[in-house]
């Protein structure tokens, strides 16, 4: 029976290959038809957005400890005055606080890659899906995500690597990517340019999304959440003001309260104030390596703890120790109870990317959530001079951080500005989540760093003297135009694409 068996399979194949028969299985997904379904455009859409949390190959290999969220974080927080360094060390994210930047630093030149890569994913799913006649709806949503992810992407590569809109629109800003027949050589659009694309590509997906995945993939509200944000950077401030608005009135999400605040980034992706957050799963728990937490927390053995909470943020939250936003805020304390230093710096580790599933390494890290919406409002608002109106939305914070009994109601404290009053509020409620730098350089502000920290070029822990504000160091103000304010285009662009223009 075997025999017989054997013979009538050499039988068939045998014929197969003879005969000039196309036979293909009706649900086979082949090249050609892989992303003209809504399967495969769900497929080749979900890679791209692993692309935001996987280890992937780079140069031949994969480094553990590269992932995009982790050097989006890195090259933006740990370049702000909101964390410091505890110790001078070889790893690429030194650069950030010692603004000592080069064109061949590792963390750069990965970010821009994984990147494009997955913008180019995207263009892909793009024009297949633009070829499909009479959409369905939930194609339409997938294209929509599609249009989000590309100016999410678009707008962080400006943001890091071309000067602020506010400071320069003519400047150089990056190659913008919207097509799959794009030369590989092209110049650095303007950041006019890149601003206006990335607007576009976000107008047109929120025109598109209207069957919501969950918070783990784009949205209309997210849509609407980056238009906020763009136009704030570019000093648009109605249309910041608009979109925030359209967001807070979806009535989808609801700001956490005084109780569930300190719950909110373990459970991002079912808390009520995130809008878009990269869902990372137990089985996706990287430990040391490729998370975010591992370099400001440890619990002993998770992590390296290596950069902490700076004194100037810890300074500007002390008024309010009943705020609840301390809850992020861990210092490390000995059998005495007295703050433990390292190298000199007091370690007070960060708290908001760990704890998911109880894990000190593993949380999904939030892109866009409801607070937000209320502080881009309020700044846009404090800039259009509509001072109650800012307030009020700023107090909508507070109230519900636990500072009920601080509300401005209505009144500008003495000796400060409305601006000062809403970016004060959005650096302790956005801390550490990439957000600081960006607000001062594109206000015009200086960075400050009068602090004890190895940012300090020639630091040493017995130079270290707690009771007083150091002194002397170059790299205490950053100037807000100081070419260091952004980075250097990556060497492996500069290299292959002579249209490129390095940045001074």
């Amino acid at each position: 029976m075997k025999t017989k068996l054997l013979i009538l399979i050499a039988f068939v194949l045998t014929a197969a290959t003879s005969c000039d028969l196309d036979v293909e299985p009706s649900n086979a997904i082949t090249t050609e038809n892989l992303i003209s379904t809504s399967d495969g455009l769900t497929n080749a859409l979900n890679g791209s957005y692993a692309l935001f949390k996987d280890h992937i190959q780079f140069n031949g290999t994969t480094d553990n400890n590269n992932m995009y969220l982790r050097q989006f974080f890195q090259l933006s927080d740990f370049a702000s005055d909101d964390i410091v360094c505890g110790q001078i060390t070889e790893d690429p994210l030194f650069n950030s606080f010692t603004q000592d930047h080069t064109p061949t630093q590792a963390n750069t030149r990965y970010y821009w890659y994984v990147s494009y890569k997955i913008i180019s994913g995207v263009n892909t799913v793009i024009e297949a899906a633009e070829k499909i006649e009479n959409p369905s709806a939930s194609i339409q949503q997938l294209l929509g995500e599609c249009y989000f992810l590309r100016a999410f992407c678009h707008f962080n590569l400006v943001r890091l690597f071309a000067r602020p809109y506010s400071q320069s629109p003519e400047a150089p800003g990056i190659i913008l990517r919207t097509s799959l027949s794009d030369p590989a050589k092209k110049p650095r659009s303007s950041v006019a340019e890149v601003y206006a694309s990335v607007i576009a590509d976000a107008e047109k997906a929120a025109s598109l999304m209207n069957q919501p995945r969950g918070v783990q993939y784009a949205s209309r509200e997210a849509a609407w959440a980056l238009l906020s944000r763009v136009n704030l950077y570019k000093e648009d401030n109605a249309k910041a003001i608009e979109y925030a608005t359209n967001v807070i009135n979806s009535n989808r999400f609801q700001l956490t309260t005084a109780s569930t605040y300190p719950s909110l980034f373990a459970n991002a992706t079912t808390s009520s104030e995130t809008i878009f957050c990269i869902a990372f799963t137990t089985a996706e728990d990287y430990g040391k390596f490729g998370s975010i937490a591992s370099m400001v927390y440890s619990d002993g053995n998770s992590g390296w703890g290596e950069e902490f909470a700076s004194q100037s943020l810890r300074s500007l939250m002390e008024q309010h120790p009943e705020d609840v936003r301390w809850s992020y805020i861990v210092p490390l304390k000995d059998d005495n109870g007295a703050v433990q230093k390292k190298n000199g710096i007091e370690v007070y580790y960060i708290k908001k990317f760990s704890g998911q599933g109880g894990s000190p390494n593993l949380s999904s890290p939030v892109m866009f959530r409801l607070s937000e919406m209320y502080l881009n409002r309020a700044e846009a608002e404090a800039k259009l001079a509509q001072a109650a109106k800012a307030l009020e939305d700023v107090d909508m914070i507070r109230k519900n951080r636990g500072l009920q009994g601080s509300l401005y109601n209505g009144q500008v404290p003495s000796g400060s500005t409305l601006l000062d009053v809403v970016l004060n509020e959005r650096r302790i409620e956005l801390a550490f989540e990439g957000h600081r730098m960006y607000d001062v350089y594109r206000n015009k502000k200086d960075l400050q760093r009068a602090y004890w920290g190895y940012h300090l070029p020639g630091l040493k822990e017995t130079d270290v003297d707690l009771s007083k504000a150091p002194s002397g160091y170059s790299n205490i103000t950053v100037s807000w135009n100081s070419p260091r304010v952004v980075y250097y285009i990556p060497i492996d662009e500069v290299l292959t694409n002579t249209e490129v223009q390095q940045n001074p």
